[in-house]
């Protein structure tokens, strides 16, 4: 008998060096060489793999950015779900190890009946057990070790999920404290119209005591000075809700914002390389959580197959019963056993093959997720790096027209009161201007934002933070 153990744990272990399921392979997704809209020649050099403090030159944004990077609660979510992750990866991992436990109970009985054979007729007795036991699964066809495997990509999607929260982030930060810079600027324009259309207003009150205007230059200029007014308080009710924003993104209640560079000062990255497509797939955080969701499910099928053959072991106890509680300890006792186990399944009603025709399809789901990753990602650079393209020329088609208007408000101005023009051409020109100059605030607004769409598309930024807030090592929880 003896023999026959020794043999068949041999055996054991020799075939638990192999895992039923199918090795995985990443799958082939065709790459273009080059982005679509890229400028620049081919190089692997990318300008992801600049940390954000390199990309946005502006103090103020680096410390808001720092702040949401310690305070944020998606981000602080993301972290606990990374803990979470690491913890079941422990618990799948756990079936590998002899599991042990203990039991005990105490008992007292009396009988008054001739058929019972625990306490004889008419007697009271005690009963008193104490036992360990022992049960150990021998992982024959690696069910315990692919569902580990499952377990860990598991916890490697959601530290990419981390990752992708940490992108996000930086992206959403950088993206809203431009916009608010653009509103602070649209502020300021606002505010220096009011004051043009103001002197305008003056001067037709003035020719109009004199008796050189009439009372509808007068009125059309006060209509004027009020409508250009009227922005003022909703653009101030535009910033702080844009503040409060941001004061959510970095986790704290609402308050004002620190501001940095103005609009019109902010520096852009002398270029802006994309890198190879290629490198999409191992630096954004989503496609490598894609893949990761991925790798789970191809060790799910191993582990379905697993559940098709019996599952063998090994159980044992040892301990003591008696009617007396000191000869528990005693050798008169002593209970003991050791068993070889294996059960397996017979008739389910087709339920296992059912579950793995599930985890075939769960495959299919993440092998396409992970293909549609990759094509959203060059969606995404591609529309990036054609917006700063075609923005870079709307701003200097706007910046020809803002400069064109300026001129013509004081060509007006001098023609009007040098009375070779009419009040007409002094407020055309003024409110043409007005909506010239909020339009070159917002393209200026949008090539910075698209900026940090293309750092985003490309997968910047985490692997600074990653660095600095890595997890603790994957030492505890690989696989043996």
């Amino acid at each position: 008998m003896k023999l026959v153990s020794v043999w068949l744990v041999c055996v054991a272990t020799f075939l638990s060096s192999c895992s039923l399921g199918p090795l995985y392979q990443r799958p082939t997704v065709a790459a273009p060489e080059v982005y679509r809209g890229q400028t620049e020649a081919r190089e692997a050099s990318s300008f992801a793999d600049l940390p954000w403090w390199e990309v946005f030159h502006d103090e103020a944004l680096k410390e808001l950015i720092d702040e949401s990077l310690r305070n944020n609660y998606d981000l602080r979510v993301a972290a606990a779900r990374v803990e979470q992750a690491r913890a079941l990866v422990g618990v799948a991992r756990s079936e590998l190890f002899p599991q042990t436990g203990y039991e005990g109970d105490i008992g007292r009985s009396h009988s008054i009946s001739q058929l019972s054979v625990v306490t004889p007729s008419g007697q009271t007795s005690n009963a008193f057990r104490g036992v360990f036991n022992l049960a150990w699964e021998i992982d024959v066809w690696g069910r315990i070790r692919r569902s580990t495997e499952a377990a860990l990509a598991e916890l490697l999607a959601n530290e990419e999920f981390r990752r992708g929260v940490v992108l996000s982030l930086v992206s959403e930060v950088a993206q809203a404290y431009f916009e608010l810079r653009e509103l602070d600027l649209e502020l300021e324009i606002a505010r220096r119209t009011v004051e043009s259309f103001q002197r305008t207003y003056d001067l037709f009150s003035r020719r109009l005591q004199l008796g050189v205007a009439s009372k509808l230059e007068t009125a059309r200029a006060e209509a004027a000075l009020a409508s250009t007014s009227a922005t003022i308080p909703n653009l101030e009710r535009f910033i702080v809700a844009k503040e409060n924003q941001i004061n959510v993104l970095l986790g704290r209640p609402p308050g004002p914002i620190a501001r940095g560079a103005v609009l019109t000062e902010q520096v852009f990255p002398p270029g802006t390389p994309p890198g190879l497509p290629s490198q999409l797939l191992e630096r954004r955080p989503d496609i490598r959580q894609a893949e990761q969701t991925l790798i789970a499910a191809n060790a799910r099928i191993g582990v379905a197959q697993a559940n098709f053959f019996p599952r063998i072991g090994l159980t044992s106890l040892f301990g003591g019963a008696s009617t007396d509680i000191e000869n528990i300890v005693k050798g008169s006792g002593n209970i003991w056993s050791v068993a070889e186990q294996m059960t397996g399944p017979m008739l389910q009603g087709g339920r296992i093959y059912s579950n793995y025709q599930a985890t075939i399809a769960q495959w299919e789901q993440a092998k396409l997720r992970y293909e549609q990753a990759v094509i959203t990602a060059l969606q995404e650079v591609s529309n990036a790096l054609v917006s700063q393209q075609k923005l870079a020329e709307v701003q200097q088609e706007q910046e020809r027209a803002v400069a064109a208007l300026r001129e013509s408000v004081r060509l007006a101005t001098l023609r009007y009161t040098g009375g070779f023009a009419t009040y007409f051409e002094v407020i055309e020109a003024q409110q043409q201007l007005f909506p010239a100059e909020n339009a070159l605030a917002q393209v200026r607004r949008d090539q910075l934002i698209a900026v940090i769409q293309l750092y985003r598309a490309l997968g910047g930024g985490w692997a600074a933070y990653a660095e600095q807030a890595q997890p603790p090592p994957l030492w505890q929880v690989v696989l043996p």
